[in-house]
């Protein structure tokens, strides 16, 4: 098969075009990826600032296919059904955190296109535990920004509460999905984009954002609560700045600058950081429900499986509206 391998960080992807075919283990089944959502978290491993991903990788963790085999002792899916493969890719089953619903903290957890291979080549296997349906309303490729952006938007929200303004930092994939969902929900959307990027802010106003502005600019009323989807630390003082008291600033990304230092009179009055980490086969489940229920809308861009480079770089460059998605 084809597949873009990851040989080094910092390196292009290359290439594969006789990589043998995987084969599916105990409770895994083969899936023929026909689309994968390019997200940022593959940047952070390509760019080398995620640690020790497995050699020779292949990377991509928004993954739309249909299943070709199945694996010894597979028994959730059958052959010919679709499914999409997320960020988290297997967990224990065992340790405390499995054990009480919170599997997203997993101490032994591996995650879709960094431990295990992913989404960029032809075929992909995977723990059919976390292989999600994917919902009839969804074409593939408007399918598969869901399986990251969606998701972790999704938790990120949930994250939020109740806040009936919002604020979201960084509209790119996420953020989009994010926006139409607590649109529905009756919060207002506050979009910050990298400052005098006005098709990004127009994009935002799109999706009915009540403002939107640069990053360095103050929203009109005092927000709720903030979520954070650039890799920016410096953002967290700053969304801090922009929030009411009792506000909450949620940091969604898996990979962060640092956080400069602060004055403490940001954070009192009882505003209260914290951050999202990976998901739940119950979030994937309740989100991929609502997100048919509401018939969100995925805005995405295509690339073929050999322009992963360039999807990335677009990506890199904020250039791609919406998601990028590699199509085989």
């Amino acid at each position: 098969m084809r597949a873009m391998v990851l040989d080094s960080a910092n390196t292009p992807l290359r290439l594969d075009t006789s990589r043998l075919l995987p084969v599916p283990g105990p409770r895994q089944v083969l899936i023929r990826v026909r689309a994968c959502g390019v997200c940022r978290t593959d940047l952070h491993v390509a760019d080398g600032e995620l640690p020790s991903p497995k050699p020779q990788l292949v990377p991509g963790h928004e993954i739309v296919g249909m299943v070709e085999h199945i694996g010894p002792g597979a028994e959730r899916l059958a052959v010919g059904d679709r499914v999409g493969v997320p960020w988290l890719g297997w967990t224990c089953g065992v340790c405390e955190y499995c054990r009480c619903g919170r599997e997203n903290l997993c101490d032994s957890a591996r995650f879709t296109g960094y431990n295990l291979d992913g989404g960029y080549a032809e075929y992909v296997v995977a723990d059919e535990r976390y292989c999600f349906p994917i919902p009839v309303a969804f074409a593939d490729v408007a399918a598969a920004p869901l399986l990251c952006a969606g998701l972790i938007g999704y938790r990120t929200l949930r994250m939020a509460g109740e806040a009936r303004r919002l604020g979201i930092y960084g509209f790119g994939a996420a953020a989009h999905i994010v926006a139409q969902m607590a649109r529905y929900r009756g919060q207002q959307v506050f979009a910050f984009t990298k400052p005098g990027d006005a098709p990004g802010q127009a994009f935002a106003r799109s999706l009915g954002a009540a403002w939107a502005g640069g990053s360095d600019e103050r929203p009109p009323e005092r927000l709720d609560a903030a979520l954070i989807f650039a890799p920016v630390g410096a953002l967290v003082p700053t969304a801090l700045g922009a929030t009411a008291k009792g506000g909450i600033v949620v940091c969604a990304g898996i990979h962060m600058s640092d956080i400069p230092a602060f004055p403490y009179r940001l954070l009192w009055q009882e505003r209260t950081i914290c951050s999202v980490a990976n998901l739940t086969r119950q979030d994937g489940d309740e989100f991929l429900a609502l997100a048919a229920e509401i018939q969100l809308r995925t805005t995405t861009t295509k690339f073929p499986l050999a322009a992963a480079n360039e999807a990335l770089a677009a990506l890199r460059e904020g250039t791609a509206e919406g998601a990028a998605v590699l199509v085989p």
